[in-house]
């Protein structure tokens, strides 16, 4: 996957940003309604001489750094292919075209005065992120596999797992399927470098068009106890994408308590959290 470009959006769950202390950052940036997410960033760039080209995903340890607050931002990401065409000899992205789903750790610093952008709060170490197994998808629209799965996450310790983001069913994301894939091709197109966001365009240009995406569609709200305990080493962060109609939250939960690191009809990311 070190030839995927990586993204994630911004402000795509009632609540999150509020929540994670980022609503001030955007408060300048225009939303194309009032339920819109409110940008992209990126957290792998290919080719990057930067340190977004710092490869940053790891399945099984999350390596966050001892002087700054980590959060973990349990998400669902998209595996898409990049469909460009060239338009008044210019280069632009015409689609993407989601291919997998998975659960998705989209861990980030909450307090690191020096970060003007948000990408220089994701990619903090060679295992920044956490990506789960793929779950084919055929059909990205209502009706379509993802009407059948939830959202949950639970942060491992003291020997029990505790619920840190709220179960919530994939469908309750802001945008979603169609509404959401037609967004992410515009806002790649001509999102600028303004405030905390950058110019996504230019980014596509300098990394030579990738054909593969990564794509975190957005973290979900957090319970108090996500909301208010940052990450520890020897935390262990388990984030679930499951079908809601086999599993109830309860069971996810006990499943991980045993030590499960998979699940039939399940994505999981299971990190252990150490400082380095």
């Amino acid at each position: 996957m070190k030839s995927y470009l990586g993204l994630g959006i911004a402000g795509n769950f009632a609540n999150h940003l509020k929540q994670a202390g980022e609503a001030k950052d955007f408060l300048n940036i225009a939303s194309d309604e009032e339920d819109a997410p409110k940008g992209i960033f990126p957290f792998y760039i290919p080719n990057n001489n930067g340190f977004l080209g710092r490869y940053c995903i790891d399945n099984t340890k999350l390596i966050i750094p001892k002087e700054y607050n980590v959060q973990a931002e349990p998400e669902m990401a998209l595996e898409c292919e990049m469909i460009y065409e060239n338009y008044d000899d210019v280069k632009v992205l015409k689609n993407i075209v989601p291919k997998f789903f998975m659960a998705f750790n989209d861990a980030s610093i909450r307090n690191n005065p020096n970060a003007t952008k948000l990408s220089q709060k994701k990619n903090f170490s060679v295992a920044s992120k956490g990506i789960g197994d793929k779950i084919p998808l055929k059909l990205f629209q209502s009706g379509g596999i993802c009407d059948d799965y939830s959202i949950t996450s639970f942060l491992i310790f003291d020997n029990k797992a505790h619920q840190y983001g709220n179960n919530t069913k994939l469908i309750n994301y802001s945008y979603f399927n169609e509404k959401l894939l037609q967004w992410v091709v515009k806002k790649i197109n001509t999102q600028a470098d303004f405030s905390v966001l950058e110019n996504l365009a230019d980014i596509i240009k300098q990394s030579n068009y990738p054909k593969k995406l990564i794509i975190a569609v957005g973290a979900t709200s957090y319970t108090p106890l996500g909301e208010e305990r940052y990450l520890s080493e020897g935390d262990e962060i388990c984030i679930v994408v499951y079908n809601h109609n086999e599993y109830t939250n309860e069971e996810i939960k006990k499943l991980l308590e045993s030590g499960a690191n998979s699940i039939t009809n399940a994505s999981i990311v299971r990190q252990k959290v150490l400082f380095g």
